[in-house]
């Protein structure tokens, strides 16, 4: 079963990419609202693991495993969550300006059952990745 959703981000592709690149900055925005993260392994290249701690608001944590399958800068990032739930995520980022992104965001369950038992959760989680991807780059440097 496939959860889809697209952005326009006020930025440019490769501003969005960075944010996608760079560790520190993915564990800051990575997660739906309320979320932290601890990173124990980011290898942002294709084939690289990424292995890290969500805390929820909750206080509740979340381990979990992937793997960067693909990667083609400024364009598309692809992820496989190895853990459960398994699915892959495919971002693509394409221009639509000087100045805007549309950021495709598509990820496909390995079992179609779990994914409709989830979905209550995963379609607003996934919108509010991209609500803290969003802030990620247009917000000013700190």
């Amino acid at each position: 079963m496939k959860f889809e959703t697209t952005r326009a981000i006020p930025a440019t592709p490769a501003a969005v990419f960075a944010a996608f690149a760079d560790a520190r900055r993915l564990a800051r925005w990575w997660g739906p609202a309320g979320f932290t993260n601890t990173f124990e392994l980011c290898d942002f290249r294709p084939g690289g693991d990424w292995v890290f701690v969500m805390h929820g608001p909750d206080g509740a944590n979340y381990p979990n495993r992937s793997r960067f399958a693909d990667i083609e800068p400024d364009r598309r990032i692809t992820i496989d969550h190895v853990s459960e739930p398994r699915f892959r995520l495919t971002v693509t980022l394409t221009p639509l300006s000087d100045w805007a992104t549309r950021v495709d965001w598509e990820q496909v369950f390995e079992s179609a059952d779990l994914a409709r038992q989830i979905e209550h959760i995963v379609t607003p989680a996934n919108e509010q990745n991209l609500d803290r991807l969003t802030v990620e780059v247009t917000q000013e440097p700190s």
